[in-house]
C-alpha cells in the first residue's frame, strides 16, 4: 500500500512536466507512420532518463526497456501507448493548438504518450532488475492503419507475459478508471462500395443510370437493414463516412464511391451484417440498373481482456485511485482499437481513464474540438506504474486471488 501511495505522490509531482510533454506533442501532431518528430521527442526524453531504447520498431515506433529483457528466468511486462494523430483541422482554440494544418491529436494519443513517459520516469528510479523487465511500446498508426501489427512483426512481444494499455475517455470524471474483463471494443470492419452507372444530361435522366441516386438509396437502405434485419439486442452500427459522386451540376453521375465502417460485438451478428449488405447491393443493382462492387476490409478484431490481466489491472487501479473509483464498463464500446492484435498473442488488459472536463459539453473523440482534463495524466501515469510492478509480481508468484 505504501508503495502505491508513493507512486501516486510521485505522479502528482510530475504533473507540470506531464502537461508540458502532452502540449508539446499536441502542437506537432503526425498521422499514421509519419510520427518521426514524435518519436524523436520520445527518444530524447528516454535518453534523459538513461533508459535504453530502439528506434524504428513498426516503422516509426519506439521500444524501450527498464530492466534486462535478456534474462530468461525473469518476466517481461509490456506497457503500450499510441502516438499518432488524425487528419482533422483543430478548432479547439487552445493556446497550444496544433501548428500543423489539417492534423490534430483528436483522440488523446498525446496524453497516452505523456502517461507512458511519466511511468517510465518513475519506474527508472526504482530497482526492479531482480524482479523483471518492463517493456515500453510507443506505437505508431493506431488510427486505422493497424500499427500494432507492424510492432508485433518487429518482435515487440518477444518473451512478454502480460501487456497493458489504456485510453482517455471523457465520458467519465477524472480519477475514475474503467476496468472490465471480456469484450471491451468491437469488431471494426471497413467497406468500400463502387457504383457504376451511365452518365447523361441532367435534363434527360431517362437516358442514363444515375449512380448518385443509387448511392443515396444504398445509404438509406443501410439504416433500414440495421433496424429490421439485425437483432436489436446485439449492438451494431454501420456508418458511411464518405460519398463521392458526379463531376458537375448538370450531368448525371456515372460513378459513386461510398466508404464506411461496420461495428459489431459478436461473430454471428457480424456475419449477418455482411450478408445483408451483400443482399442490399444486389437489390440496388436490380432496381437502378447499375453495377455495384462491394469490398470488405477486415480491419481490427475485438479487444477481449483476459481474466488474469484484468485482475492485475483492477488491483493496480484500486491501489492508486481507491476502490470506489474503479468502475466497470457500462457496455462494450463500438470503437475499434488495434490493441486487439496484441491480445491475439499475449494476455492483457485495456482500460479507460476518466478525463471529462468541468464544463457542460465534452466534444467527442475524433471531433475538431476534442480536448480532455489534463488531470488524467496523473491517473494514467500512476496506473501504468502500479500495473507494471503488480504484473511483474504476479508473473513471478502467480498466487494472486481475484478481488
Amino acid at each position: 500500500m505504501l508503495k502505491n501511495k508513493l507512486i501516486l505522490q510521485e505522479a502528482r509531482q510530475l504533473r507540470d512536466w506531464l502537461v508540458a510533454i502532452r502540449r508539446k506533442i499536441h502542437q506537432h501532431p503526425e498521422t499514421a507512420f509519419q510520427e518521426k518528430n514524435t518519436s524523436e521527442l520520445i527518444c530524447s526524453e528516454l535518453s534523459r532518463m538513461n533508459i535504453p531504447f530502439i528506434r524504428g520498431i513498426g516503422s516509426t515506433g519506439v521500444m524501450a526497456h527498464i530492466g534486462d529483457p535478456s534474462m530468461p528466468h525473469l518476466p517481461v511486462v509490456a506497457l503500450r501507448a499510441d502516438i499518432d494523430a488524425l487528419p482533422v483541422q483543430e478548432e479547439t482554440g487552445l493556446s497550444f493548438s496544433s501548428k500543423i494544418p489539417g492534423v490534430m491529436h483528436a483522440c488523446g494519443h498525446d496524453g497516452h504518450t505523456a502517461m507512458l513517459l511519466g511511468a517510465a520516469r518513475i519506474l527508472s528510479g526504482m530497482d526492479i532488475a531482480e524482479t523483471g523487465c518492463v517493456r515500453l511500446l510507443f506505437q505508431p498508426a493506431e488510427e486505422g492503419k493497424g500499427g500494432a501489427r507492424s510492432m508485433i512483426k518487429d518482435g515487440c512481444l518477444k518473451n512478454v507475459g502480460l501487456i497493458f494499455g489504456g485510453h482517455i475517455d471523457t465520458h467519465f470524471p477524472v480519477g475514475q478508471i474503467a476496468v472490465q474483463e471480456g469484450l471491451i471494443c468491437a469488431y471494426a470492419d471497413g467497406f468500400h462500395m463502387e457504383i457504376l452507372g451511365k452518365g447523361g444530361h441532367a435534363a434527360r435522366p431517362h437516358e442514363a443510370c444515375d449512380a448518385l441516386v443509387a448511392a443515396c438509396h444504398f445509404v438509406t437502405g443501410v439504416q433500414s437493414l440495421l433496424t429490421r434485419k439485425i437483432n436489436p439486442l446485439q449492438p451494431s452500427v454501420i456508418s458511411i463516412g464518405q460519398m463521392l459522386a458526379g463531376t458537375t451540376h448538370n450531368a448525371i453521375a456515372e460513378k459513386a464511391v461510398l466508404k464506411g465502417t461496420v461495428r459489431t460485438t459478436d461473430r454471428e451478428t457480424r456475419s449477418r451484417v455482411f450478408l445483408e449488405l451483400e443482399q442490399l447491393r444486389k437489390g440496388i443493382e436490380t432496381i437502378f440498373g447499375v453495377q455495384c462492387n462491394l469490398k470488405f476490409n477486415n480491419a481490427y478484431p475485438p479487444v477481449i481482456n483476459t481474466p488474469e490481466a484484468t485482475q492485475v489491472a483492477r488491483l493496480a487501479a484500486k491501489a492508486v485511485t481507491g476502490p470506489e473509483a474503479v468502475i466497470p464498463y457500462p457496455v462494450p464500446s463500438l470503437g475499434g482499437e488495434d490493441f486487439s492484435f496484441y491480445l491475439e498473442h499475449v494476455p492483457g488488459c485495456f482500460v479507460r481513464f476518466g478525463a471529462a472536463k468541468d464544463q457542460a459539453e465534452n466534444p467527442p473523440a475524433h471531433s475538431s474540438r476534442f480536448d480532455f482534463n489534463e488531470g488524467v495524466l496523473v491517473t494514467g501515469t500512476s496506473f501504468f506504474t502500479a500495473c507494471a510492478l503488480n504484473a511483474l509480481e504476479y508473473l513471478q508468484k502467480k498466487t494472486w486471488q481475484c478481488l
